[in-house]
């Protein structure tokens, strides 16, 4: 989404200070002050925050550009959300940690035809989990910090004839 909001981001940004001088010297001073001020978790917030930034001083000089980044980015992110959710009603997962986006963490996904009580009821890993009740197939993704832990958890796993999918992402 990152890739897809930057440029429309920039439109709007040299559309409205494009012959301002002034305008453009703070615009740029503003875009600054939030990317190097900024403790930025992931890609996805400093472009979030570039686009609201954008917004606010594209209101103020010309509305009809304000309301139009704001549409954009909301359309978006709402067919983003909608892509995600039939892409994964197929059984996809288009989307993937880019770069790992900032993320320390050693990953495990697990793909199955039942539900895994040893995963549901996981304690020291952080977890997402998908049903997909149709197809009766289970979707986790788990994240920890220790990465003998994923290792450990891969090989118990491999042992269950109900999982069809394990990956695995180290640091």
């Amino acid at each position: 989404m990152s890739y897809i909001l930057l440029p429309v981001i920039t439109l709007v940004i040299t559309k409205v200070i494009s012959g301002n001088l002034a305008l453009s010297l703070g615009m740029i001073g503003a875009l600054s002050i939030v990317r190097f001020r900024n403790p930025v978790k992931n890609p996805f917030e400093l472009v979030m925050f570039f686009a609201l930034i954008t917004i606010g001083i594209s209101m103020a000089v010309n509305w009809k550009w304000g309301i139009l980044l704001t549409v954009v980015i909301l359309i978006i992110i709402i067919l983003a959300k909608l892509t995600e959710k039939v892409s994964r009603y197929f059984g996809y997962d288009i989307y993937s940690l880019s770069f790992e986006e900032g993320l320390t963490l050693n990953l495990i996904e697990v793909h199955s035809y039942n539900k895994l009580e040893e995963l549901e009821s996981s304690k020291h890993l952080l977890q997402t989990s998908f049903i997909n009740e149709e197809k009766k197939k289970y979707y986790y993704r788990l994240g920890s910090r220790n990465r003998e832990e994923i290792v450990r958890l891969k090989s118990e796993l491999e042992k269950n004839n109900q999982i069809f999918n394990i990956d695995i992402r180290l640091n």
